[in-house]
């Protein structure tokens, strides 16, 4: 199973871009893009979105395995991962119906 990291090298190989290319496109320096695609560092939700861009490839699948390695990552080890992952769909669908109510300013 690709790892968000694994996915964006192949991306970038598959389409011929060399790994200073992508970086300069993104604004960063080249070793830190090398290491998200080894999985050693994050990359962040406004990365995921431009090289979804850069790489013509589908935003919402980038996010979605942005987000779960996210979790993964910050399950992993944890006896009840599977169990809160439950619950945190379970909650996430609750507060997809509830009406979004403005925060007190005051």
């Amino acid at each position: 199973m690709d790892s968000f990291g694994n996915l964006i090298r192949r991306l970038r190989e598959s389409r011929g871009l060399l790994l200073r290319e992508v970086a300069s496109s993104l604004g960063i320096d080249p070793s830190l893009l090398s290491r998200i695609e080894c999985d050693k560092k994050r990359a962040t939700r406004a990365q995921v979105v431009q090289l979804a861009a850069i790489l013509s490839a589908d935003e919402n699948e980038l996010i979605i395995f942005y987000l779960r390695d996210n979790l993964v990552y910050e399950l992993l080890g944890e006896e009840l991962a599977t169990r809160a992952i439950s619950a945190a769909e379970k909650r996430i669908k609750y507060l997809a119906h509830q009406p979004i109510v403005p925060e007190d300013k005051g």
